[in-house]
């Protein structure tokens, strides 16, 4: 008797973000690429207005995620929340945020409930967001908290084609960095991007290599006392448990090509340290990835860009970046069990 076909696998879950930016468009943008860029079946969630406003292609509503592997090849699936208010390309109000933090929820539960794949965020307005109570720092966080892990413990990752960086702290003022930076934190980060190396990028043994806090790193205490009083304290805690940990490196040489291969991931001490290599390099193919969760969660690597909304000219690659990446994230957790 013949095998039985294996039933199709999950989707991916593409939450729409704010109605009034780029991400309708970017989304409808993916799924026209979908036979070139041999993109797995995803959904998207969020106001069908949103993409009728950019886009004249073909929509699918559905009600569950079961149908979505049969309309995928003739028709961008669509779960509609249906609240964006009156939605005008590039001018992002209240009712759109609400829109946009509910497509979120829905779409974080679909994943975490096992009915699809892998999350991919759209981007949001955290301004709008905070305007409508919104209290998480960014979507990285609130979707942390809707899996029930801390917000310490989730790691937010940037990775293009040939580089993957990790800022230690966030989105707080440059001015605080150095108070925040500890030992505890540091080694805490590490162990995460480890784990998450393994688990959805296949990397057996990860080599993380560490930016210095200041200039040179600090010129051996000359100009700045981070490296020596907490970096370098943190890198020894993480060799002594077994991790290949280098650093800290001036961070002014880290990001060229050579350098590059010396390492799986490059942890830096702040926000712009991380992200200006990263988005200089890969603007249009750099993916955002949320280390220490139970489910795959990847982003877009920008925001709203409300100023290209409903212009047609929105590029979509880091949107089928992140879908790629979900996709490969999910497939390497189900080949290999490295815990949390």
């Amino acid at each position: 008797m013949p095998t039985p076909p294996a039933p199709p696998a999950a989707p991916i879950v593409i939450s729409m973000g704010d109605p009034a930016g780029i991400g309708p468009e970017i989304i409808a943008k993916a799924w026209e690429a979908r036979g070139d860029r041999a993109l797995p079946p995803f959904v998207a969630v969020g106001d069908r207005r949103a993409i009728r406003e950019v886009w004249s292609g073909p929509v699918t509503p559905i009600t569950d995620l079961a149908s979505v592997s049969t309309i995928f090849p003739d028709a961008l699936p669509l779960l509609t929340v249906a609240d964006g208010g009156d939605i005008v390309p590039g001018h992002p109000d209240g009712d759109g945020a609400r829109c946009a933090l509910r497509a979120l929820e829905i779409a974080t539960g679909l994943v975490r409930s096992g009915a699809g794949r892998a999350l991919v965020t759209g981007p949001v307005s955290k301004a709008q967001l905070y305007d409508i109570g919104f209290t998480h720092p960014g979507q990285t966080e609130f979707v942390a908290e809707r899996c029930g892990i801390a917000p310490d413990n989730a790691v937010m990752m940037l990775a293009g084609p040939g580089l993957r960086v990790v800022p230690i702290t966030t989105h707080v003022p440059l001015a605080r960095v150095s108070s925040l930076l500890s030992v505890d934190l540091i080694v805490a980060k590490a162990r995460a991007t480890a784990r998450g190396l393994k688990r959805n990028f296949g990397v057996d043994r990860p080599r993380l290599a560490f930016a210095g806090f200041n200039p040179h790193a600090g010129e051996n205490g000359a100009i700045g006392r981070e490296e020596i009083e907490v970096i370098a304290p943190a890198i020894e805690q993480l060799v002594a448990e077994g991790l290949d940990a280098t650093g800290p490196y001036a961070a002014d040489t880290m990001f060229h090509p050579r350098a590059r291969e010396r390492y799986d991931a490059a942890l830096c001490c702040y926000h712009d340290q991380a992200l200006v290599p990263l988005k200089t390099l890969y603007f249009d193919e750099g993916v955002n990835m949320t280390l220490g969760l139970p489910i795959v969660r990847t982003s877009p690597d920008h925001g709203t860009a409300f100023a290209l909304a409903g212009q047609n000219c929105a590029h979509p690659g880091a949107m089928i970046a992140a879908i790629l990446m979900a996709d490969a994230a999910a497939a390497h957790r189900a080949r290999c069990a490295v815990p949390l």
